[in-house]
C-alpha cells in the first residue's frame, strides 16, 4: 500500500511509523526540518511543505497514484477564516495533481459547541458548529472519496491529563471527558485504510466519559504528577460527544474505553 499523510503531527508520526513496520511505502509532509530528517531516518519519504504559503519545493517529485490520504493538516483557532480558506484551498490544488482511493480527513470535536448535550455525527440540526472547522471540513470534503474523524482530546505516551494540572487552577474538572487513547486513534485510522464507510463524518471518542477531574486524579496517581493546587467551579456544561457510529460500524473495541486507565 502507497500511503500520503499530509501534516505529519503527533499522531499521525505514529500512523506513519507503524505502517512503515508493516511494509508499506509511506510519503509525509512537515513544516519542520528537524521532523524532516526524522521521518527520513525511520525510511519515510519526507518532503516540506507549507500549504498557508503552497510552497512545495519543485524537487519534491510525488508519486501520482497513493492509495490512502491522511490529511491531518489542522484548521488552528488562532488562524483566521480567510488564512483557513487560503490554506485548504491550497491543498486542494496540490491534491488535484494526486489520484487515490480514500482520503481521511482529521477534523475535532471541538467543532461541537461547549454547551450541555449529547452530540453525534448525525444530528447537525441546530447546532451551532465551530465555524472554522467547519469551513475545512466542507472543503476537503467537496474531494472525491474523503471522509472525516472528528476526534476526542489526544492522549497516550507522553500526553498525560493530569501534567497540564500540576500545581493549577483547575476549573473544568465538573465537565464530562470525550477523549481517545493514541493506540486507538491510530488502529482506527489504519482500519480506514482498508474497510469501506457507509457515512462520511464520524466522531472517534472512547465510550466512557467520566468528569475530567476524575481523569487528573487518576492520572497523577499512575504517573506520579503532582495534584492541581485546587479544583474551582468554573464552566461545567456537559458536553458529551458519542462515537458509537464509527465503532458499531466496523465492529471495534477499544483498546482504552475508559479515561480513567489512560
Amino acid at each position: 500500500m502507497r500511503i500520503l499523510i499530509l501534516g505529519c503531527g503527533w499522531l499521525a508520526e505514529s500512523f506513519a511509523k507503524d505502517m512503515k513496520h508493516q511494509g508499506h511505502e509511506v510519503w509525509a509532509s512537515t513544516t519542520q526540518y528537524e521532523k524532516y530528517h526524522r521521518l527520513k531516518a525511520d525510511g519515510i519519504f519526507s518532503f516540506i511543505a507549507d500549504f498557508d504559503q503552497c510552497n512545495v519545493p519543485s524537487d519534491v517529485i510525488l508519486p501520482c497514484q497513493f492509495d490512502f490520504v491522511l490529511n491531518s493538516i489542522p484548521a488552528s483557532k488562532k488562524n483566521s477564516l480567510s488564512d483557513l480558506e487560503i490554506r485548504f484551498s491550497n491543498i486542494s490544488r496540490f491534491l488535484e495533481n494526486i489520484q487515490w482511493a480514500k482520503q481521511l480527513f482529521l477534523s475535532s470535536i471541538g467543532i461541537y459547541p461547549d454547551k450541555d448535550g449529547v452530540y453525534s455525527e448525525l444530528n447537525a440540526e441546530g447546532i451551532e458548529f465551530s465555524e472554522k472547522l467547519l469551513l475545512a471540513e466542507q472543503l476537503m470534503l467537496q474531494l472525491h472519496d474523503t471522509h472525516v474523524y472528528r476526534l476526542g482530546g489526544l492522549f497516550g505516551k507522553n500526553r498525560i491529563f493530569a501534567k497540564y494540572f500540576a500545581n493549577r487552577i483547575c476549573t473544568t474538572g465538573e465537565q464530562p471527558a470525550n477523549f481517545v487513547h493514541l493506540d486507538d486513534a491510530v488502529r482506527l485510522i489504519t482500519l480506514a485504510t482498508v474497510k469501506d464507510f457507509s457515512h462520511r463524518i464520524y466522531n472517534v471518542v472512547a465510550p466512557i466519559h467520566p468528569q475530567k477531574k476524575e481523569v487528573i486524579l487518576a492520572s497523577a496517581q499512575k504517573y506520579g504528577f503532582d495534584l492541581p493546587a485546587k479544583f474551582e467551579k468554573g464552566d461545567s456544561f456537559q458536553k458529551v460527544v458519542i462515537g458509537s457510529l464509527l465503532q458499531n460500524e466496523l465492529d471495534y473495541q477499544y483498546i482504552w474505553p475508559d479515561p480513567l486507565d489512560f
